[in-house]
């Protein structure tokens, strides 16, 4: 795991409470898992059948049949369940999700998401992404603020074709932490080896600066 991932899915996994349902998509998302404080109960979902996830297994301890949804072997819990696609998407339609996690090409100012294809590049398929996005209570887009170009993540409006309209709550990257209003972008944390001027550089949409910026 890179910084990068580990610092993002470190500061995702102080949104969980207890209690919580919780969808962990592709990519950085699911070393969320890893990060979840030991007195905080909750049922980790993933769109490939199972409720229950838990961290990542040791090397020598593999289970092929427990796979989160990046695919990567896993534990689950004694309570956890198996299931098929037909329940895990019951599930996440029924608005029984407290929370999913998803990694996105774009997002932006309106709380727009663009994380299922490229243009003019092969895809594999649009996933569940755009169920979970409607069908969570709360959306949180763990995503790097710029991309391998140096273009920023953090759009005024997405150029790439859409998830969702207007269903993301919250934006993480390795630099900030921003809420997505009515108004727009706030920002209300930073991280602490960064600055409110490298943020705002790097990022293409506006920022509605926090009264209470802090440091993350």
């Amino acid at each position: 795991m890179s910084n990068v991932k580990r610092k993002i899915a470190q500061r995702i996994a102080k949104e969980i409470k207890n209690g919580d349902v919780v969808n962990l998509g592709i990519g950085t998302p699911t070393y969320v898992c890893n990060f979840i404080p030991a007195d905080i109960e909750v049922d980790i979902h993933s769109e490939n059948g199972l409720v229950g996830l838990d961290k990542e297994v040791d090397e020598g301890y593999e289970d092929k049949d427990i796979i989160n949804a990046s695919g990567k072997p896993a534990t689950i819990k004694q309570t956890g369940s198996f299931f098929d696609s037909a329940m895990s998407f019951n599930i996440i339609r029924g608005g029984h999700l407290d929370m999913t996690v998803l990694g996105a090409l774009q997002v932006d100012s309106k709380g727009n998401i663009a994380n299922w294809m490229i243009p003019n590049k092969l895809v594999p398929g649009m996933g569940g992404a755009m169920d979970l996005t409607v069908g969570a209570k709360r959306v949180i887009c763990a995503v790097t603020h710029q991309s391998k170009n140096g273009s920023s993540k953090i759009r005024t409006e997405c150029d790439l074709p859409l998830t969702a309209k207007g269903e993301v709550d919250l934006i993480v990257t390795e630099l900030a932490v921003m809420e997505v209003s009515e108004k727009g972008l706030i920002l209300k944390e930073i991280a602490e080896e960064t600055s409110l001027e490298e943020v705002i550089e790097k990022t293409e949409a506006t920022l509605i600066i926090s009264n209470n910026l802090k440091n993350f």
